[in-house]
């Protein structure tokens, strides 16, 4: 099966509005993410204990380090955004500069494929945790159980 790559000419037909729309929208979800790693940091530190036990260790620590690297991805992201955010002026201020505004929407188009990379990345991470989270709960309350019985 072939993969065909898209929408890679349909940045040069987005208006200025458009791409300050999708920069808004941007940081606005990777402002929530930001708040999403700590709840995960809290949650992390809730179940340290468990998470530290030695046969699962070394996969749950191989989820908190990605969790650090979503951490610091995010933040460089929200960065490079703000960046590109204030940039816009490029586009809008009147004077034709064909070369600044085509690399602002080159640029433009690397911020798209980065953000859909970093959320697919993301909304894996977030299951593995989850997923974490939900054994050691079960396990959690299968003990409980069995210390009532």
């Amino acid at each position: 099966m072939k993969t065909t790559q898209t929408n890679s000419k349909y940045v040069e037909w987005l208006s200025a509005e458009e791409m300050h729309e999708a920069s808004k929208e941007w940081l606005s979800e990777l402002l929530f993410i930001k708040d999403e790693h700590l709840f995960f940091e809290d949650l992390i530190k809730s179940y340290t204990l468990q998470l530290i036990e030695p046969e699962k260790f070394s996969d749950n620590k191989e989820v908190i380090d990605v969790l650090n690297r979503s951490q610091k991805r995010n933040n460089l992201l929200i960065e490079a955004i703000k960046v590109h955010e204030n940039e816009l002026q490029i586009i809008v201020d009147g004077v034709n500069q064909l070369k600044e505004e085509k690399a602002y929407r080159n640029s433009h188009q690397g911020l798209i494929k980065e953000i859909k990379e970093f959320q697919t990345n993301y909304r894996n991470l977030k299951t593995q945790l989850f997923d974490i989270i939900k054994s050691i709960k079960k396990e959690d309350k299968r003990n409980h159980l069995l210390d009532n019985k």
